[in-house]
């Protein structure tokens, strides 16, 4: 009976862990805009951001560029772009993840972004 019991607590817990496994989502994003742009990428479902603490990508040219996010399988992740120093003009979610927006957001887990043009 001891067996079973300690069969079932592991079970449970390799379930646990499977539902929480860690996972990536790539975003490609280039920007057609003449001016400086912030990036950021919002959870939808955890307390949190990329790069996070307060800080933001910088995308001040033409280039693609590639942003590979660590998240959790499931989780959805939107962007959210703004001019520098005016966040009335913004894509995706925009600054602080306060818009809303439509096709913005991807699941971690199931592929990588499209190329993504900010103009």
């Amino acid at each position: 009976m001891k067996g079973l019991a300690l069969l079932a607590v592991v079970a449970a817990t390799f379930g646990a862990v499977e539902a929480a496994r860690a996972d990536s989502l790539k975003w490609t994003i280039r920007s057609d805009y003449p001016h400086i742009v912030s990036l950021e990428f919002y959870s939808q479902d955890y307390r949190r951001a990329w790069p996070g603490d307060g800080q933001v990508y910088i995308v001040d040219d033409y280039d693609v560029r590639e942003y590979s996010l660590s998240c959790e399988t499931g989780e959805t992740i939107c962007y959210g772009a703004w001019v520098r120093g005016d966040s009335n003009k913004y894509w995706g979610v925009g600054l602080n993840n306060s818009q809303r927006c439509n096709d913005c957001c991807y699941t971690c887990g199931y592929g990588d972004t499209d190329l993504r043009i900010l103009n």
